[in-house]
Protein backbone atom coordinates (compact mmCIF):
# COMPACT_ATOMS: atom_id res chain seq x y z
CA UNK A 1 0.00 0.00 0.00
CA UNK A 2 0.78 3.61 -0.83
CA UNK A 3 -0.19 6.98 0.48
CA UNK A 4 -1.51 9.35 -2.58
CA UNK A 5 0.98 11.75 -3.46
CA UNK A 6 1.56 15.07 -1.32
CA UNK A 7 3.63 18.22 -0.81
CA UNK A 8 5.65 18.06 2.60
CA UNK A 9 7.15 20.83 4.08
CA UNK A 10 8.72 21.11 7.16
CA UNK A 11 7.69 23.91 10.29
CA UNK A 12 10.76 25.26 11.85
CA UNK A 13 8.41 26.97 14.81
CA UNK A 14 4.47 27.04 15.38
CA UNK A 15 3.62 29.83 13.54
CA UNK A 16 5.27 28.40 10.79
CA UNK A 17 3.22 25.15 10.97
CA UNK A 18 0.03 27.10 11.23
CA UNK A 19 0.57 29.69 8.75
CA UNK A 20 0.85 26.59 6.60
CA UNK A 21 -2.20 24.89 7.64
CA UNK A 22 -4.39 28.38 7.27
CA UNK A 23 -3.32 29.19 3.59
CA UNK A 24 -4.37 25.59 2.52
CA UNK A 25 -8.02 25.91 3.27
CA UNK A 26 -8.10 22.26 5.40
CA UNK A 27 -5.94 20.74 2.81
CA UNK A 28 -2.97 20.08 5.03
CA UNK A 29 -2.52 17.54 7.62
CA UNK A 30 0.09 17.98 10.76
CA UNK A 31 2.89 15.42 10.91
CA UNK A 32 4.85 14.62 14.14
CA UNK A 33 5.25 10.59 14.76
CA UNK A 34 3.03 9.45 12.03
CA UNK A 35 1.93 6.47 14.39
CA UNK A 36 -1.96 6.95 13.19
CA UNK A 37 -1.40 9.60 10.12
CA UNK A 38 0.78 7.14 7.51
CA UNK A 39 -1.45 4.53 8.29
CA UNK A 40 -4.77 6.43 7.07
CA UNK A 41 -2.14 7.50 4.16
CA UNK A 42 -1.92 4.10 3.35
CA UNK A 43 -5.48 3.19 3.47
CA UNK A 44 -5.97 6.40 1.63
CA UNK A 45 -8.56 7.46 4.58
CA UNK A 46 -7.52 10.35 4.07
CA UNK A 47 -5.78 12.71 1.12
CA UNK A 48 -4.24 15.72 2.11
CA UNK A 49 -2.64 17.67 -0.43
CA UNK A 50 0.16 18.71 1.69
CA UNK A 51 1.96 17.12 5.35
CA UNK A 52 3.56 19.77 7.57
CA UNK A 53 6.58 18.17 9.40
CA UNK A 54 6.52 19.83 12.74
CA UNK A 55 9.26 17.60 14.28
CA UNK A 56 12.11 20.22 13.68
CA UNK A 57 10.28 22.98 15.71
CA UNK A 58 12.12 23.66 19.29
CA UNK A 59 10.62 23.39 22.58
CA UNK A 60 7.48 21.44 21.87
CA UNK A 61 9.02 18.64 24.02
CA UNK A 62 9.06 18.82 27.83
CA UNK A 63 7.56 17.61 30.76
CA UNK A 64 7.53 20.18 33.78
CA UNK A 65 6.70 20.37 36.96
CA UNK A 66 5.33 24.00 37.84
CA UNK A 67 3.31 23.73 41.00
CA UNK A 68 0.28 22.35 40.74
CA UNK A 69 0.02 21.10 37.53
CA UNK A 70 2.68 18.95 35.09
CA UNK A 71 2.55 20.67 31.59
CA UNK A 72 4.02 18.73 28.81
CA UNK A 73 4.28 19.32 25.03
CA UNK A 74 2.83 18.41 22.11
CA UNK A 75 6.06 16.87 20.77
CA UNK A 76 6.79 14.60 23.59
CA UNK A 77 6.46 10.95 22.72
CA UNK A 78 4.48 8.19 24.65
CA UNK A 79 7.95 6.26 25.92
CA UNK A 80 8.75 9.88 27.72
CA UNK A 81 5.70 9.59 29.66
CA UNK A 82 5.72 6.20 30.66
CA UNK A 83 9.55 6.84 32.13
CA UNK A 84 9.69 10.28 33.24
CA UNK A 85 9.97 10.81 37.22
CA UNK A 86 8.46 13.76 37.35
CA UNK A 87 5.23 11.96 35.66
CA UNK A 88 5.60 8.87 38.24
CA UNK A 89 5.85 11.05 41.44
CA UNK A 90 2.78 13.02 40.62
CA UNK A 91 0.43 11.26 37.98
CA UNK A 92 1.37 7.58 38.48
CA UNK A 93 -1.63 6.03 36.76
CA UNK A 94 -0.66 8.04 33.20
CA UNK A 95 2.63 6.11 33.74
CA UNK A 96 0.42 2.95 34.22
CA UNK A 97 -1.63 3.93 31.10
CA UNK A 98 1.36 4.13 28.95
CA UNK A 99 2.68 0.75 29.32
CA UNK A 100 -0.33 -0.06 27.18
CA UNK A 101 -0.08 1.76 24.65
CA UNK A 102 0.68 -0.25 21.14
CA UNK A 103 4.31 -1.27 21.46
CA UNK A 104 7.82 0.02 22.42
CA UNK A 105 8.52 1.46 18.36
CA UNK A 106 5.23 3.40 18.17
CA UNK A 107 5.79 4.58 21.67
CA UNK A 108 9.21 5.93 21.22
CA UNK A 109 7.36 7.81 18.48
CA UNK A 110 3.81 8.82 18.97
CA UNK A 111 3.32 11.85 19.92
CA UNK A 112 1.30 13.20 23.09
CA UNK A 113 -0.55 15.69 20.54
CA UNK A 114 -0.77 13.70 18.21
CA UNK A 115 -3.00 10.90 19.88
CA UNK A 116 -4.99 13.40 21.74
CA UNK A 117 -5.61 14.77 18.02
CA UNK A 118 -6.74 11.84 16.57
CA UNK A 119 -8.92 11.05 19.15
CA UNK A 120 -9.32 6.99 18.92
CA UNK A 121 -11.96 6.02 21.14
CA UNK A 122 -9.85 2.77 22.21
CA UNK A 123 -6.97 4.74 23.11
CA UNK A 124 -5.55 5.37 26.70
CA UNK A 125 -4.38 8.82 26.24
CA UNK A 126 -7.35 10.44 25.91
CA UNK A 127 -9.03 8.50 28.51
CA UNK A 128 -6.36 9.87 30.81
CA UNK A 129 -6.72 13.21 29.57
CA UNK A 130 -10.53 13.02 30.79
CA UNK A 131 -9.95 11.52 33.65
CA UNK A 132 -7.51 13.80 35.02
CA UNK A 133 -8.87 16.92 33.39
CA UNK A 134 -6.55 17.94 31.59
CA UNK A 135 -6.78 21.44 29.47
CA UNK A 136 -5.16 21.58 25.83
CA UNK A 137 -2.86 24.69 24.55
CA UNK A 138 -4.02 25.21 21.04
CA UNK A 139 -2.07 27.57 18.63
CA UNK A 140 -3.84 29.42 15.06
CA UNK A 141 -3.11 32.37 13.01
CA UNK A 142 -5.11 33.66 15.15
CA UNK A 143 -3.61 33.81 18.70
CA UNK A 144 -3.52 30.91 21.64
CA UNK A 145 -6.80 29.63 23.55
CA UNK A 146 -7.14 26.52 26.07
CA UNK A 147 -9.69 24.13 25.75
CA UNK A 148 -10.60 21.39 28.57
CA UNK A 149 -10.46 17.96 27.37
CA UNK A 150 -14.26 17.20 28.19
CA UNK A 151 -14.95 19.69 25.75
CA UNK A 152 -12.13 18.66 22.99
CA UNK A 153 -12.94 15.35 22.70
CA UNK A 154 -16.19 15.23 20.38
CA UNK A 155 -16.35 11.78 19.28
CA UNK A 156 -14.41 8.82 17.55
CA UNK A 157 -11.76 10.52 15.58
CA UNK A 158 -13.38 13.90 16.16
CA UNK A 159 -12.03 17.06 18.03
CA UNK A 160 -12.77 20.42 18.68
CA UNK A 161 -9.75 21.32 16.57
CA UNK A 162 -10.27 24.11 13.23
CA UNK A 163 -7.79 23.26 10.11
CA UNK A 164 -5.43 25.47 10.96
CA UNK A 165 -5.03 24.97 14.61
CA UNK A 166 -2.04 22.93 16.21
CA UNK A 167 -2.30 21.88 19.73
CA UNK A 168 0.82 22.25 21.46
CA UNK A 169 1.16 21.77 24.86
CA UNK A 170 -1.23 19.58 27.38
CA UNK A 171 -1.65 20.79 31.08
CA UNK A 172 -2.36 17.48 33.86
CA UNK A 173 -3.17 19.25 37.43
CA UNK A 174 -1.69 17.21 40.35
CA UNK A 175 -3.60 14.77 42.38
CA UNK A 176 -4.46 15.87 45.74
CA UNK A 177 -2.97 14.25 48.52
CA UNK A 178 -4.57 10.80 49.91
CA UNK A 179 -5.13 10.03 46.33
CA UNK A 180 -5.17 6.36 44.77
CA UNK A 181 -5.26 4.93 41.82
CA UNK A 182 -6.53 2.37 38.90
CA UNK A 183 -6.04 1.05 35.64
CA UNK A 184 -7.36 -2.22 33.88
CA UNK A 185 -7.12 -2.38 30.71
CA UNK A 186 -8.12 -6.08 28.44
CA UNK A 187 -7.08 -6.43 24.74
CA UNK A 188 -6.68 -9.48 22.64
CA UNK A 189 -3.01 -9.30 22.03
CA UNK A 190 -0.33 -7.12 24.58
CA UNK A 191 -0.33 -3.94 22.31
CA UNK A 192 -3.45 -4.13 20.70
CA UNK A 193 -6.27 -1.35 21.19
CA UNK A 194 -8.07 -1.73 24.19
CA UNK A 195 -11.30 -3.85 23.64
CA UNK A 196 -12.28 -2.08 27.31
CA UNK A 197 -10.63 0.00 29.91
CA UNK A 198 -11.07 1.39 32.83
CA UNK A 199 -9.01 4.09 34.71
CA UNK A 200 -9.92 5.64 38.41
CA UNK A 201 -8.96 7.91 41.13
CA UNK A 202 -10.21 8.02 44.54
CA UNK A 203 -9.13 10.82 47.33
CA UNK A 204 -9.90 9.62 50.65
CA UNK A 205 -10.33 11.38 54.21
CA UNK A 206 -11.09 10.05 57.19
CA UNK A 207 -12.18 6.81 55.91
CA UNK A 208 -14.29 7.83 53.40
CA UNK A 209 -14.37 9.04 49.53
CA UNK A 210 -14.54 12.85 49.11
CA UNK A 211 -13.72 13.12 45.33
CA UNK A 212 -14.05 10.33 42.62
CA UNK A 213 -13.39 9.76 39.29
CA UNK A 214 -13.47 7.02 36.46
CA UNK A 215 -13.07 7.10 32.89
CA UNK A 216 -13.79 4.45 30.11
CA UNK A 217 -12.39 3.92 26.89
CA UNK A 218 -12.73 1.35 23.89
CA UNK A 219 -16.80 1.28 25.09
CA UNK A 220 -18.04 4.18 23.53
CA UNK A 221 -17.64 6.59 20.35
CA UNK A 222 -15.46 8.32 22.96
CA UNK A 223 -13.71 8.25 26.31
CA UNK A 224 -15.97 8.75 28.57
CA UNK A 225 -16.11 9.60 32.71
CA UNK A 226 -18.56 7.57 34.28
CA UNK A 227 -20.67 10.45 36.29
CA UNK A 228 -23.22 8.43 37.80
CA UNK A 229 -20.93 6.01 39.20
CA UNK A 230 -18.67 8.84 40.39
CA UNK A 231 -21.69 10.44 42.19
CA UNK A 232 -22.35 7.19 44.18
CA UNK A 233 -18.84 6.99 45.68
CA UNK A 234 -19.06 10.76 47.08
CA UNK A 235 -18.90 10.44 51.01
CA UNK A 236 -18.87 6.99 51.79
CA UNK A 237 -16.33 3.82 52.12
CA UNK A 238 -15.61 1.35 49.75
CA UNK A 239 -17.37 -1.63 50.67
CA UNK A 240 -18.16 -4.26 48.57
CA UNK A 241 -22.20 -3.23 48.15
CA UNK A 242 -21.33 0.13 46.82
CA UNK A 243 -18.61 -1.10 44.72
CA UNK A 244 -21.24 -3.20 42.91
CA UNK A 245 -23.68 -0.26 42.48
CA UNK A 246 -20.88 1.65 41.03
CA UNK A 247 -19.73 -1.22 38.91
CA UNK A 248 -23.11 -1.52 37.35
CA UNK A 249 -23.38 2.74 36.81
CA UNK A 250 -20.23 2.27 35.21
CA UNK A 251 -21.58 -0.12 32.82
CA UNK A 252 -25.01 1.67 31.88
CA UNK A 253 -23.13 4.74 31.39
CA UNK A 254 -21.29 3.24 28.19
CA UNK A 255 -22.95 2.34 24.21
CA UNK A 256 -20.39 0.10 23.22
CA UNK A 257 -20.15 -1.06 19.62
CA UNK A 258 -20.44 -5.06 18.24
CA UNK A 259 -17.20 -5.60 16.24
CA UNK A 260 -14.79 -8.29 14.73
CA UNK A 261 -13.12 -8.13 18.04
CA UNK A 262 -15.79 -7.92 20.56
CA UNK A 263 -19.70 -8.04 20.89
CA UNK A 264 -20.86 -4.82 22.61
CA UNK A 265 -22.05 -7.22 25.41
CA UNK A 266 -18.92 -8.57 26.14
CA UNK A 267 -17.46 -4.99 26.45
CA UNK A 268 -20.37 -3.69 28.84
CA UNK A 269 -19.07 -7.05 30.66
CA UNK A 270 -15.94 -5.63 30.85
CA UNK A 271 -16.29 -2.44 32.14
CA UNK A 272 -18.06 -3.41 35.43
CA UNK A 273 -15.19 -5.98 36.09
CA UNK A 274 -12.79 -3.46 35.34
CA UNK A 275 -14.57 -0.99 37.04
CA UNK A 276 -14.52 -2.97 39.90
CA UNK A 277 -10.98 -3.99 40.14
CA UNK A 278 -9.78 -0.32 39.05
CA UNK A 279 -11.30 1.29 42.36
CA UNK A 280 -10.52 -1.60 44.76
CA UNK A 281 -6.70 -0.94 43.52
CA UNK A 282 -7.50 2.85 43.90
CA UNK A 283 -9.18 2.68 47.48
CA UNK A 284 -5.99 0.47 48.58
CA UNK A 285 -3.58 2.51 47.50
CA UNK A 286 -5.44 5.56 48.77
Amino acid sequence: MKPPPFEYRVADSVEAAVTTLAATAGEAKIIAGGQSLVPMLNFRLLRPAILVDINRIRGLAYIKDEGGAIRVGALTRHHQLERSPVIAEHLPVLSAAMAHVAHLAIRNRGTIGGSLSHADPAAELPMMALLLDATLGIASPKGRRTVAARDFLLGALSVALEADELVTEIVFPKLPANTGWGFEEVSRRHGDFALAAVAATLTVAEGRISAARIAIAGADEKAVRAGEAETLLQGKALEPALLAAAAEAARACVTPNTDLHASSDYRRHLVGVLTAKALTAAWERA
